[in-house]
């Protein structure tokens, strides 16, 4: 039995290190610490295509999130601010992935940005 459990963990492992290889930006998103008004993701994991802009983007986790057309929220990209809507997945995952091929997101309500625009 001992080999038969190797063999499923050695094709586990082979399934997962293919997941993780794939051509699609790793993307891990959070809510904001202290955010009150939006609710939480039931997942903070995906892989992004490449070519899905940040709009597309917005209206998946809009539409995981169940918000109302007038609830507002923004995505904040590794901390360092909100990028443009009409640049694609690739075009933010390659200027501000992490060292550990993770894209970081926070989103937050419009209290968390004050001054920003919405997206």
């Amino acid at each position: 039995v001992p080999s038969d459990r190797m063999k499923a963990i050695t094709i586990w492992s082979d399934l997962v290190a293919d997941v993780l290889n794939q051509d699609d930006a790793k993307v891990i998103i959070e809510r904001y610490d202290r955010e009150k008004f939006l609710p939480p993701l039931d997942k903070t994991k995906f892989l992004v295509p490449h070519e899905l802009t940040m709009t597309q983007f917005v209206t998946i986790i809009r539409n995981r999130m169940s918000l109302l057309p007038t609830q507002a929220f923004y995505l904040l990209i590794d901390g360092s601010g909100l990028a443009s809507m009409s640049l694609t997945m690739a075009q933010v995952y390659r200027e501000h992935q992490d060292d550990d091929g993770f894209l970081y997101i926070t989103y937050a309500s419009q209290e968390m940005f004050g001054h920003s625009k919405p997206l």
